[in-house]
C-alpha cells in the first residue's frame, strides 16, 4: 500500500504542475518576456502582445489537460488497489510516460494559433482577436 500510495503521488505530479502553472499563466503570466520563466519559444517571444497570447492560450489548454490527466491517474490507481509491486510500478511509469507527452504535444496547437494570429514578426494579423 505504501509503494501504491508512492506512486500515486509521484504520477499525480505533473498533472498538478499543469494545473498550477496553467491556472497561473491565465491569471498572472510574467509580465517580461524573459528566458527563464514561461511559455518559452521563438514564436511567443516576437512581441509583448504575441507573450500575453500564448501565456492565455496556453493556460487554458493545460488546465483543461491536467484536470483530464488527474482524473485519468486517479482512476488507473484505484484499479491498480491491491495488485502487486512491479504491476504498480510498470503502470504507473507508463502513466508518468503518457502524461509527459500529453504536455509536450500541448505546444502544438499553442503554436499553431500564435502562427495563425501573428505574423512573423509578432504583430497581430488582420481580423484576429
Amino acid at each position: 500500500m505504501a509503494f501504491w500510495l508512492f506512486m500515486l503521488i509521484s504520477a499525480l505530479l505533473l498533472p498538478a504542475t499543469m494545473l498550477v502553472f496553467g491556472r497561473l499563466f491565465q491569471t498572472r503570466p510574467p509580465q517580461e518576456i524573459n528566458n527563464l520563466y514561461g511559455y518559452r519559444t521563438a514564436r511567443s517571444m516576437q512581441s509583448a502582445d504575441a507573450w500575453r497570447f500564448a501565456h492565455a492560450c496556453c493556460g487554458r489548454l493545460w488546465v483543461r489537460c491536467g484536470a483530464i490527466a488527474s482524473a485519468a491517474t486517479i482512476l488507473v490507481f484505484a484499479l491498480l488497489l491491491g495488485r502487486g509491486v512491479q504491476t504498480i510500478g510498470f503502470v504507473g511509469g507508463g502513466l508518468v510516460w503518457l502524461q509527459t507527452l500529453l504536455l509536450a504535444a500541448t505546444f502544438l496547437p499553442v503554436e499553431r494559433r500564435l502562427k495563425q494570429t501573428f505574423d512573423e514578426n509578432g504583430i497581430r494579423r488582420e481580423g484576429s482577436v
